[in-house]
């Protein structure tokens, strides 16, 4: 965090030195790095920084579960599909959502943080709503279908919720009990069907508490998931939530998972909306910390993907879309086991691709846009560059860095 104390220019307090994190321990990227205050911003770390394994993991695979729930949503005829389905929908985007809120501790309304969510969130949604409602426009051959910014297609509602978590992060972060007061905003929200559907304010409402408990949460934390009791308990669990998940599939009605609607208008009381919220809740955290025991901690194949998912996962429902409108998922071969595994293999390939670096390359200019000629320039971070600048050259030259 900045220290407002600390006066600008050459004579700064110097940092303490660094800690070596106990082994094992994903530990978070630098304060400094801006990887650490927008999950989107998905550019290479620079030379000297490392990226967390843990972490890259853990965003490829739920970006993986992301794009297989949403080809299974296609074909949910099947019960053992409907059941996988709403297992991984009970915990794939609550793990994602706790991730941003890990790595949005640092996030203050500074001119700097403002950019990044401007460039990494508002300019992405803006640009990716309007190429889904032309997609649909002409691509399914509706005409009326307009574009509107504050109705988000499909999977979009994660970029607007995302906005509005930030922008509400030093609340989060000033007040006594964060999460409490989180998990009431949710429970209210599931009682409130006027709220409507602009800029799906349920889910920004009913997704909070996962956002809240990533500020919240530590290094140490993800270490403790990690042991080895944690992942044979995991287990059992996963088998229970397969149980469970069956047993609804003809009791309960898939959105209350999608936190997308209030309880009356999924045709139940208003009294309970603030208990399945609490349920899936509850569950859902039980899940997602049986998924974070099962993430790797190491570099894997798939290590480096993991700066790529917000790629994979603004470009995959192009191909879920196109299928929908082209009526590929009616195809009787996806009635069959095996046309059910090639799908779910064919849709891990495909988001395994669009997370990789040359599709990074090719559309970094809209998901991540630097848009200098968009904002004033600080004087101060312009002096401390030229500062950074000074010392670079003066070191490439072999001389000692003035103190």
């Amino acid at each position: 965090m900045t220290n407002s104390q600390r006066p600008y220019g050459n004579h700064r307090t110097p940092l303490p030195p660094a800690r070596t994190p106990a082994n094992g321990v994903p530990s978070p990227r630098t304060e400094n790095n801006p990887r650490t205050e927008n999950q989107e911003s998905d550019r290479p770390a620079p030379s000297g920084k490392q990226r967390d394994a843990f972490f890259d993991n853990a965003k490829y695979l739920a970006i993986v579960l992301v794009a297989v729930g949403h080809a299974w949503g296609q074909i949910l005829d099947d019960g053992a599909v409907e059941t996988a389905y709403r297992v991984v929908y009970t915990f794939h985007m609550p793990a994602f959502v706790v991730i941003s809120g890990y790595f949005s501790r640092s996030f203050d309304l500074r001119p700097k943080h403002i950019k990044r969510l401007v460039t990494g969130v508002v300019v992405p949604y803006v640009v990716f709503e309007t190429a889904y409602s032309l997609f649909q426009r002409y691509g399914n051959d509706d005409p009326d279908h307009g574009i509107t910014l504050l109705d988000p297609t499909y999977h979009l509602w994660f970029l607007c919720a995302l906005f509005v978590w930030r922008v509400t992060t030093p609340l989060w972060k000033t007040i006594r009990h964060p999460l409490p007061v989180s998990v009431a905003l949710a429970a209210l929200g599931s009682v409130s069907p006027q709220i409507g559907d602009d800029l799906e304010l349920q889910r920004v409402l009913q997704f909070l508490p996962f956002f809240v408990l990533g500020l919240l949460l530590r290094p140490e934390h993800f270490q403790r998931v990690q042991r080895r009791s944690v992942r044979l308990m995991s287990l059992p669990v996963l088998a229970a939530a397969a149980v469970v998940a069956w047993w609804s599939v003809p009791r309960m009605k898939l959105g209350w998972l999608y936190h997308s609607s209030a309880a009356e208008e999924l045709g139940s009381p208003w009294w309970t909306g603030p208990v399945m919220v609490l349920a899936t809740l509850g569950c859902s955290l039980l899940l997602t910390a049986c998924f974070f025991a099962w993430v790797p901690r190491r570099h894997m194949w798939f290590t480096a993907l993991g700066a790529g998912t917000i790629y994979g996962y603004l470009l995959h429902a192009f191909l879920v879309k196109a299928g929908n409108y082209s009526g590929w998922f009616d195809h009787p071969v996806l009635k069959e086991p095996l046309g059910v595994i090639g799908l779910t293999v064919f849709a891990a390939a495909v988001v395994t691709v669009l997370c990789t670096l040359p599709v990074q390359r090719a559309l970094r200019c809209v998901v991540e846009p630097k848009m200098a000629w968009a904002f004033r320039q600080d004087a101060g971070e312009a002096a401390r560059n030229r500062e950074r600048l000074g010392n670079t050259e003066v070191r490439a030259r072999g001389e000692k860095v003035p103190v």
